[in-house]
């Protein structure tokens, strides 16, 4: 028996598929994502032929193997629906099947990042859930949409697989009011115009790892999830008490392409300039951040190797923001005993971790420079120096483990 637990963007589909043993999760035996699943019309675009990738790791007997290969894909058939396909031959292949994988499925978890007021924890994916999820759209526009699409393309190829959407907000349900609530009018808080918090089940996984490792868990951490989306969480005894995303995944942090934290006054004055919701939209959300500083990329390795000045900007800018957070979210801790980074930024990116560290020395941080190079192994890694009165982590997240988790413990509680 197994679980599989999938990611929908736009135009990717990141999988795992996780042997359960009694009732405990084993490690993955099948990973990898599908990208380049953008949909197409050939009648448009004559004489043409689209493929996507597939890269995916496969654990066969004790050993590991990494494939990739490129998947043709037919003009008016749903790109996310050939995917699936070629996906239920690998996990026939992977559970040493033949005919209907779904004997063997237990549930289809699916990450959908907003679940707003209405979803505090996991749910069984039923049409009146899929309804209210799309009200929540606007919210997250770079995601909510194309998660729904996607657990509506497993329905279709699953028909009798349980689905479950797990939330990313959901972690941060321990919030309090003074963190939630805007000083807006009333009726506005009512209404839910609040901040909900996101990137909620990458922090319940490195809390879940950090118990084991250290201690210091339970104490005051900071946990920075780095990426193209970015976020810090302020925990307490491994619960959420702050993070600086809000309403959407729009604010807090500097990320690849979204602006963070900006001044309502900015949309104001854009309106006031004839830009349009769907152009602020756009702006915010596809053209700011590291790409729109940096006028020329949102990635970091890309600027790392750049001798742009904008570009060495960019990731100037980002360094303050994340230390400028860190320090926001020490002073309502009261202080700080762990940071960790996670994110493929802050799992990959060693510059970045020293120059933070290095701007929170006053706080006592000390790292380890050795330690900090070589952890960049996908391996959970203190780098801190053992006089240092906050401990540094470095640990690889995996979302899809705690969505799988999460599938698990509510079709048992159902069943």
């Amino acid at each position: 028996m197994a679980v599989l637990s999938v990611n929908a963007g736009s135009s990717s589909l990141k999988f795992a598929l996780y042997p359960l043993n009694t009732a405990l999760l084993g490690e993955p035996f099948l990973i990898g994502q599908f990208e380049r699943l953008e949909a197409w019309d050939a009648a448009k675009q004559p004489g043409t032929t689209r493929v996507a990738t597939l890269k995916y790791k496969r654990w066969d007997k004790g050993t590991k193997g990494s494939v990739t290969q490129e998947i043709p894909l037919s003009s008016g058939i749903d790109p996310f629906d050939e995917a699936i396909n070629v996906l239920k031959s690998l996990i026939q292949e992977s559970l040493g099947q033949s005919g209907d994988v779904t004997k063997s499925l237990i549930a289809i978890s699916h990450r959908v990042v907003h679940g707003g007021a209405l979803y505090k924890s996991s749910t069984v994916v039923t049409g009146q859930v899929l309804a209210e999820l799309r009200t929540l759209n606007t919210l997250a526009p770079l995601h909510q949409p194309h998660n729904i699409a996607g657990i509506e393309s497993f329905i279709r190829s699953f028909p009798r697989t349980t689905q479950v959407a797990c939330f990313d907000t959901s972690f941060h349900t321990s919030l309090g009011s003074l963190e939630t609530t805007f000083a807006i009018e009333q009726r506005l808080t009512d209404a839910g115009v609040r901040r909900y918090g996101f990137h909620g089940l990458s922090y319940q996984y490195i809390t879940q790892k950090l118990a084991l490792l250290t201690p210091r868990a339970s104490g005051r951490a900071v946990l920075a999830h780095l990426g193209n989306g970015a976020s810090l969480c302020a925990t307490y005894e491994n619960k959420s008490v702050a993070t600086t995303m809000g309403f959407s995944a729009l604010d807090g942090l500097m990320m690849g392409t979204r602006c963070g934290s900006v001044d309502p006054g900015v949309l104001l004055y854009l309106m006031d300039q004839g830009w349009s919701a769907r152009d602020i939209e756009a702006s915010l959300y596809k053209k700011s951040g590291l790409l729109g500083v940096s006028g020329s990329s949102a990635d970091v390795r890309t600027l790392r190797a750049s001798k742009d000045p904008k570009a060495t900007f960019a990731l100037e800018l980002f360094t303050r923001r994340v230390v400028k957070e860190m320090g926001a979210l020490t002073a309502v801790l009261g202080g700080i005993d762990l940071i960790c980074f996670t994110g493929g930024i802050g799992e990959h990116d060693l510059v970045l971790r020293s120059e933070v560290c290095k701007q929170l020395s006053w706080l006592g941080v000390k790292l380890d420079d050795s330690l900090n190079q070589t952890a960049t192994k996908d391996q959970s890694m203190l780098i801190s120096q053992q006089t240092s009165s906050v401990q540094v982590w470095v640990i690889p997240t995996d979302e899809g483990r705690v969505a799988a988790q999460e599938a698990i413990e509510l079709v048992a509680d159902k069943g």
